[in-house]
């Protein structure tokens, strides 16, 4: 009977989680339909906010009319759904985060709740200032780039040149917007990843500058896959997110200072001691393999 009871006793907290986990669900799944149905009640000025980089950089250049063209009769209803999809995400996004709180936090210790924390809120702030890097800075440059590639068309005794127009799509404006946004958005949480590997204990600031080389190869290929291929957008995007590991290096560095200092304080650590350097000296322990 007591292997059967400690049995029920296991299910019951597995059971009570999973319908917690339910309702937090449901919960975050109606704040997201709740916030896709206001964006498609003004879906129309979420768009003219998002062209405003592409009008401003068509004015800069001397034409007044920049319209977007529908290719597909239904385009412009999937336009609408997408600008609802994602300004939903965006505004549903802090409830959906506070619900994610509201089920971790319990199963963690005050002192992993004030370590955790931080990062919950950094992490959308980081976010919002690589979306808002991207739609004022990146954009302009890499839309006046593109349209730079128009020509006039003229007709003359001896030379005949056909004329080149930007006619955009629509749906294809809005899907190479939210890439620029998300994109770079995403790259801009280097540094609270970073971190909170380091608070962790998963890297170290050491072991990221001693892969500081792979990291640029890495960085290089992330700014050719995640924009488009132009060599200034990818240019801008390599600086950036390679200024934001170097950030992270200090980041991490910052963490480990403080966790030194309270194993000092705890007297784990010598007055002089680091725990990295503990763990130089104990892999240099370490046996060699003779056949190496």
């Amino acid at each position: 009977m007591s292997n059967a009871d400690d049995l029920e006793d296991s299910a019951a907290p597995l059971i009570e989680h999973l319908a917690e986990l339910r309702n937090r669900l449901i919960h975050s799944a109606i704040a997201f339909i709740i916030g896709m149905i206001i964006c498609f009640t003004v879906w129309n000025p979420i768009f003219n906010f998002l062209t405003e980089p592409l009008c401003s950089a068509m004015q800069a250049r001397g034409q007044e009319d920049c319209g977007l063209i529908l290719i597909k009769l239904q385009e412009g209803f999937f336009v609408a759904v997408s600008i609802s999809l994602f300004g939903g995400l965006v505004l549903s996004f802090p409830y959906i985060s506070y619900q994610l709180w509201r089920f971790v936090a319990p199963g963690l210790y005050k002192s992993e709740k004030g370590a955790f924390l931080p990062f919950m809120i950094a992490s959308p702030f980081m976010f919002l200032l690589g979306s808002s890097f991207a739609f004022y800075v990146v954009m302009p440059l890499a839309f006046d780039f593109f349209l730079g590639f128009q020509q006039p068309g003229t007709v003359g005794d001896t030379a005949v040149s056909a004329a080149i127009d930007f006619q955009g799509s629509v749906q294809e404006y809005l899907r190479l917007t939210i890439k620029f946004i998300v994109a770079f958005g995403l790259c801009f949480q280097l540094p609270v990843l970073l971190t909170l590997m380091g608070k962790a204990g998963l890297v170290s600031s050491r072991g990221l500058g001693d892969v500081r080389k792979y990291a640029v190869v890495a960085i290089l290929l992330l700014a050719a896959l995640v924009t488009p291929p132009d060599v200034i957008t990818q240019i801008i995007l390599f600086i950036v997110v390679y200024g934001l590991y170097e950030i992270s290096i200090q980041l991490v560095k910052r963490v480990e200072k403080k966790r030194d200092q309270k194993l000092r304080e705890e007297g784990v650590l010598g007055e002089d001691e680091s725990l990295m350097d503990i763990y130089d000296e104990f892999d240099d322990d370490e046996p060699q393999d003779p056949k190496a």
